[in-house]
């Protein structure tokens, strides 16, 4: 089964499930603004990816800048600060089996199908 961690407002995220579509893939949506991922889930994730989980965080939101830029956190606090604020995770992030990429640009999701 295929996972979708997608922001319907983000037109990358919009792209990655089209292509999820047209593939006739099977997949679950999973709305990450609404449910957010737990730190658990997170570190999941960003193992699958094969990325740091600084890596992840989209840099550019108002809150990254305003509360955290500059900072030295540990890994482990990134995934706790992306956990409370879920805007901070890149996306989208789609999950088949032990594979996982980010969708950016969409057609990448074609990698893991």
């Amino acid at each position: 089964m295929t996972t979708i961690y997608h922001n319907p407002r983000c037109r990358k995220s919009r792209e990655t499930l089209a292509i999820l579509e047209e593939q006739k893939e099977e997949f679950t949506i999973i709305k990450y603004l609404e449910t957010p991922p737990s730190e658990k889930e997170l570190t999941e994730m960003i193992k699958l990816l094969g990325i740091s989980p600084l890596e992840l965080v989209r840099k550019n939101e108002t809150i990254w800048k305003e509360s955290y830029k500059g900072k030295e956190l540990s890994d482990n606090q990134l995934i706790e600060v992306m956990a409370k604020n879920p805007i901070l995770i890149e996306r989208p992030i789609v999950i088949k089996g032990k594979k996982a990429i980010i969708g950016r640009p969409p057609q990448k999701v074609i990698d893991i199908l």
